[in-house]
């Protein structure tokens, strides 16, 4: 008889084992943190993606889930995408001593939620940051909620949402795109993005604020002539050219810090280097943000978008555009609009897109906000 009962006990426990007592197929290592919010756990996280020309990279990021003991169920999951911090190595959000600060998606873990937050890659590790490259950054995220599941203290599910703000809201939209056949293991919620550039030539040539589009550029440039060897000549002088790398490979987007005087002279040049100049008229470079660019037919709903009017980075009028678009697609859009600056985007509609996304998973239908829009 006891033979039998060990027999079952056992066949239970085959049965009964969850996700994270599998092998770890993403996941390579999970360092619990210690200087986390009240009623948070967190690990800096180490796992495996796929780069865009398949080779197996090994990336970071940050998981936190609420502090009590492992749900019997596996928790809701946000993929929270972050803004641009840098496309150097240093530059990667999880070695700030502000992640938590200034990553408006851990405010979900208070609602319950495992939130995951990759680096992305090449920020935190020895390779170039793919800056706005869709397909590469989507898989990073995907992975990272992959990897998740691996830690036994997160208890993540396969469901997930993602929500991102600035660059990561153009991540959150690609990574929409590629949920289903990259990653059909996992199930998409809901996708929601705050200030998202998405026509990438647009938004590069649209924003108000001169200063912060001749840094973004440089990062862009940077990235995609050191990724793809694209020549910088038809763009700059070879000085400028050298300008234009040092921005990018010295400088992270510092909260609430004036730029060092180096910096804003850099900074200067290489606005007046590229006065009049659009870059989507200049090849490959042009082709390189087309590609890239997000096609509103292509990301599934529901949808949520918060845009502030007063955004003098990612243009509300392109926003707007591609909002129009996804719903002339017949996908089911929230439209949030703000009045607040562009980088307090994601915590300005946190509130409201938590919730919206707590819905989402608990199976309401969604708002439209197409006749408004």
């Amino acid at each position: 008889m006891r033979y039998l009962l060990a027999a079952f006990l056992a066949f239970f426990a085959l049965v009964a084992a969850p996700v994270s007592a599998q092998p770890p197929r993403y996941l390579i290592s999970a360092q619990p943190m210690t200087d986390t919010p009240p009623g948070t756990q967190a690990w800096r996280v180490q796992y495996w993606t796929t780069g865009g020309n398949g080779q197996r990279l090994a990336v970071t990021g940050i998981v936190a889930a609420p502090m009590e003991t492992i749900s019997p169920r596996p928790r809701r999951v946000i993929a929270w995408t972050h803004g641009a911090w840098g496309v150097a190595e240093k530059c990667a959000p999880s070695l700030s001593p502000n992640f938590f600060e200034y990553s408006a998606g851990m405010n979900a873990v208070r609602s319950g939620y495992v939130v995951v937050a990759p680096d992305y890659i090449g920020l935190a590790s020895p390779t170039m940051h793919p800056f706005l490259v869709g397909p590469d950054t989507a898989n990073a995220v995907l992975d990272a909620v992959r990897a998740a599941r691996e830690i036994p203290g997160a208890a993540a599910g396969s469901n997930f949402a993602v929500w991102g703000e600035s660059q990561g809201g153009h991540a959150a939209l690609w990574t929409a795109i590629s949920a289903r056949s990259y990653a059909p293991d996992l199930t998409l919620v809901a996708t929601a993005a705050a200030a998202p550039p998405t026509d990438l030539g647009a938004n590069l040539r649209e924003g108000s604020d001169k200063n912060a589009r001749a840094l973004l550029l440089s990062f862009a440039l940077h990235s995609w002539s050191t990724l793809y060897g694209f020549s910088l000549d038809p763009i700059a002088n070879r000085t400028n050219q050298g300008i234009i790398n040092r921005l990018a490979q010295n400088n992270c987007v510092e909260f609430h810090k004036k730029p060092k005087l180096r910096t804003i002279l850099g900074i200067l040049t290489v606005a007046r280097a590229t006065k009049g100049k659009d870059i989507e008229k200049i090849e490959p470079f042009g082709a390189f943000e087309r590609a890239n660019s997000v096609d509103p037919a292509r990301v599934p709903g529901p949808l949520l978008i918060a845009q502030s009017s007063k955004d003098t980075i990612v243009a509300p009028a392109v926003t707007r555009k591609f909002a129009k678009a996804a719903c002339r697609r017949g996908t089911p859009t929230r439209w949030i609009d703000m009045t607040g600056d562009h980088g307090t985007s994601a915590k300005d509609s946190a509130q409201e897109t938590i919730g919206w996304i707590t819905a989402r998973f608990d199976g309401n239908p969604p708002p439209n906000d197409c006749r408004r829009i």
